[in-house]
């Protein structure tokens, strides 16, 4: 059925109920696995408001502080991985919106499966805010599994 899964993530507890998922969902199919996460750019506004408080490069900080949360996010998907028995490449996308960089590493990859989580937003706050899993769902043009 499904050889390669891609599993994006956040680290948020709901995102690792699809991380067990998704790995549940590979050991039984013999399918390997590549956890993506996603980091987005950093806003000018944002960044200048942080120099403006003192910060010497806040770019550079705002990167450093993406990569070390992307790789804490990747580190334990991989260790979970290890323990279900299922064989588990990690990949961190930066600098795109969530969606964007999900269905990327889709494509990138050759996945022909997404596994993720839905942060249950109510139909205004999703109207309002967005969805990234709504998205994905969406322009995917392979089959999501979305968790909640």
């Amino acid at each position: 059925m499904y050889k390669h899964i891609l599993i994006a993530t956040d680290g948020s507890d709901l995102a690792q109920k699809a991380e067990a998922a998704a790995l549940e969902l590979a050991k039984a199919l013999g399918a390997r696995i590549t956890a993506v996460t996603v980091t987005e750019p950093w806003e000018a506004l944002s960044m200048a408001a942080l120099a403006d408080s003192g910060i010497a490069n806040p770019v550079a900080d705002y990167e450093e502080q993406m990569s070390a949360a992307a790789q804490r996010v990747l580190f334990g998907v991989g260790e979970v991985a290890k323990k279900t028995g299922v064989a588990c490449a990690t990949l961190h996308i930066k600098d795109m919106h969530p969606a964007e960089g999900i269905l990327q590493a889709a494509k990138d990859c050759a996945c022909d499966v997404i596994v993720m989580a839905s942060h249950g937003r109510g139909p205004i706050s999703r109207l309002l805010l967005g969805s990234q899993a709504n998205k994905v769902v969406t322009l995917s043009t392979v089959p999501v599994l979305v968790c909640r």
